[in-house]
């Protein structure tokens, strides 16, 4: 009962959200200019789709959000553990990791530009910015909070440095890892839109809703912010299975 509730709980609001949006557009009570019917809406959707541009668009914007993912994790995992088993370290990075996130991602992107010029390398480093420090706050606090009892067992059998970390803390901090991850990519999208938005592209859904608010197409602005929804709630969705796989493997794990 509790499994289907919370499935069922997110779908009831999604369709009363559209229901509301239907009554809102073909009453007339909301004109077109300012919020496009779902009909509207779904012509442009489609359209782009059959046309191959949304399509293009939503590749290059996912893959801009898996590099910076991917570097994320890999700068940010070890720094997570690093501060875990260092209070000096943890001293030292946490306030300035804390004042990073209050520096806003349209002012990072155009020192990205002069650093590295444009293209693709600037947006993948500007999700990279966004998403390492969630990364690094949910893997130290997974492996702080591993029993120490476990621990101390595993040392007294002999277990060194690298075998603690590969056999028992990365994968019994694995669901706050992936917790992370998952909210860290939610963040990637974000990051690479902005970054299309403000340093440019060939193309991306940034690029997509740039040249729509320059030709005042406010359907085809709603097609691309539709398409990032889906993409956020597919990727969540994906990841918090594999973080609920990994939670289950952890309570077998432990005694």
């Amino acid at each position: 009962m509790k499994t289907t509730a919370k499935w069922l709980a997110p779908l009831v609001l999604g369709v009363l959200i559209f229901a509301a949006w239907v009554f809102a557009t073909e009453s007339g009570m909301v004109g077109s200019w300012a919020l496009p019917s779902p009909g509207q809406v779904w012509h442009r959707l489609v359209g782009g789709i059959s046309d191959g541009y949304l399509l293009d668009a939503t590749r290059q914007t996912v893959w801009e959000a898996t590099l910076g993912c991917f570097f994320a994790a890999i700068i940010g995992v070890p720094v997570g553990f690093a501060i875990a088993h260092s209070k000096l370290l943890a001293a030292s990075l946490q306030p300035y990791l804390a004042a990073s996130q209050a520096i806003p991602a349209v002012a990072i992107a155009p020192l990205l530009v002069l650093w590295v010029g444009y293209g693709t390398t600037p947006i993948v480093w500007l999700c990279t910015i966004m998403v390492v420090f969630p990364i690094i706050i949910n893997t130290s606090v997974g492996v702080r909070g591993i029993d120490p009892d476990l621990i101390g067992a595993a040392r007294l059998d002999g277990a060194g440095p690298l075998t603690l970390m590969a056999r028992i803390e990365l994968p019994l901090a694995a669901p706050n890892i992936l917790a992370g991850l998952r909210n860290g990519f939610t963040l990637s999208i974000t990051g690479a839109v902005v970054g299309e938005m403000v340093i440019g592209g060939q193309t991306g859904l940034g690029i997509v809703l740039t040249g729509a608010q320059a030709l005042n197409d406010v359907a085809g602005m709603f097609a691309a912010i539709i398409i990032l929804a889906v993409i956020a709630i597919a990727i969540y969705i994906a990841i918090y299975a594999l973080e609920t796989r990994a939670y289950h493997a952890v309570s077998e794990r432990q005694p």
